[in-house]
């Protein structure tokens, strides 16, 4: 869609609020709260510096919430563009002072959006500035009302029907000509007027003449707990679902001895696995599986073997400490799955010992823990009994993450 900036533009994101009707004050205001796995005011911020057009940006905060609102800023592209300033006890006083905080930028024009509406969109921001750039000094973003509506009475009970015609749901970003909505702004603060709803009103009261232009169905108010909770629900459903796969594989020696440990197990044997700890192959390779999604490296680099604290270490630390990074990274492990290689010793008679262990170790169930082994029918070193092989593969999903 095309539009037309004719006008030098500012925008004005309002998130001062305390929000007490979307839940308890100790859940936090409401545009803090998680929706997708980030705060509300992330996804808002994040539409409004990804419009194309050229725009100051001001975001209006209460006090107590400057330092989560720069952790949401340092997690956003662009943030540098963003100016920050303290808001009053009303939206009225705080978008006040957010229009005065864009006083020194050389703006014609400004636009002032909810935080709490994070699914604005790019043409509805343009539908509004089109209109400024026409000549309007008033811009409404406006549904039409389709519910039929009542008039209550002090009773509880209906006194008549309002005809729905000709009435909308006002929605935001509202537009206007920056100098006459502050102007209008400033005398509804000097007469002591703080009871309007919302800017448009204000340019009403002043006599600017305030014109309508479509909005968006998608663009809601998140006002109680249940907005919050239809808003996860929308993105979560919209994500893709960030399933990630990582796999193993460790080969350790055969030597002279009287057994080998495999997935924690200690099984008697006529020889013992060679390496710096306590070499178990499996555990090893899974290990390095359950880094792999997440990127964090391999086993060698959390365990160095030159490093001498690890020797003869037992090897549940390591696979223990790759289960705490993967969660530390907000990873949930659904599955493990070792496939050891060996001629000797026979696995079977201990394959439901290593699965408990398994499950102990990285705190999921029974069932999602797999150990299954093969031979080399013979063949390579592992076919002449020099050593056990093992591939490993792990499922870890993982939250609020975005491909």
């Amino acid at each position: 869609m095309q539009y037309n900036q004719a006008r030098t533009t500012g925008i004005i994101v309002v998130a001062a609020g305390r929000g007490e009707r979307a839940g308890t004050p100790a859940d936090g205001p409401k545009q803090y709260r998680p929706i997708g796995g980030r705060p509300v005011i992330a996804h808002t911020l994040e539409a409004v510096l990804g419009w194309p057009g050229e725009a100051s940006i001001v975001v209006v905060i209460h006090a107590d919430d400057a330092e989560m609102f720069d952790t949401v800023l340092r997690s956003l592209p662009a943030a540098g563009r963003v100016k920050t300033t303290f808001g009053g006890a009303t939206r009225q006083a705080s978008v006040l002072a957010g229009l005065r905080a864009l006083s020194t930028e050389g703006i014609d024009a400004v636009l002032i959006h909810d935080a709490v509406r994070p699914f604005v969109s790019h043409d509805l921001i343009n539908r509004v500035v089109t209109r400024l750039g026409d000549g309007a000094d008033a811009v409404l973003p406006a549904m039409p009302v389709t519910d039929t509506l009542k008039r209550g009475t002090a009773v509880g009970t209906v006194g008549d029907t309002v005809p729905r015609q000709n009435l909308y749901a006002a929605q935001t970003p509202q537009g206007f000509a920056y100098a006459r909505i502050l102007a209008a702004h400033e005398a509804a603060a000097a007469q002591g007027r703080s009871d309007f709803t919302d800017d448009a009103a204000i340019a009403e009261w002043a006599g600017l003449s305030v014109h309508l232009v479509a909005g968006s169905a998608d663009n809601i108010k998140l006002t109680v707990q249940r907005d919050l909770q239809m808003a996860d629900e929308k993105l979560n459903h919209a994500r893709l679902p960030d399933v990630r796969t990582g796999n193993g594989y460790d080969v350790h020696q055969l030597v002279p001895g009287n057994g080998v440990t495999l997935c924690g197990v200690f099984i008697a044997h006529d020889q013992a696995l060679l390496g710096h700890s306590d070499a178990d192959v499996a555990l090893h390779a899974l290990t390095d599986a359950l880094l792999a999604t997440c990127g964090a490296g391999d086993i060698g680099d959390h365990f160095p073997p030159s490093d001498p604290q690890w020797r003869g270490a037992a090897s549940h630390i390591f696979l223990e400490h790759a289960a705490k990074v993967v969660r530390q990274q907000g990873g949930t492990i659904m599955n493990a799955d070792v496939t050891l290689i060996a001629e000797a010793p026979k696995i079977g008679p201990h394959r439901q010992a290593m699965r408990e262990a398994l499950s102990d170790m990285l705190g999921i169930t029974l069932d999602r823990c797999s150990v299954k082994a093969t031979t080399n029918e013979t063949i390579g070193f592992v076919g002449r009994r020099e050593g056990i092989a093992a591939i490993a593969t792990a499922t870890v999903v993982y939250q609020g993450k975005q491909p």
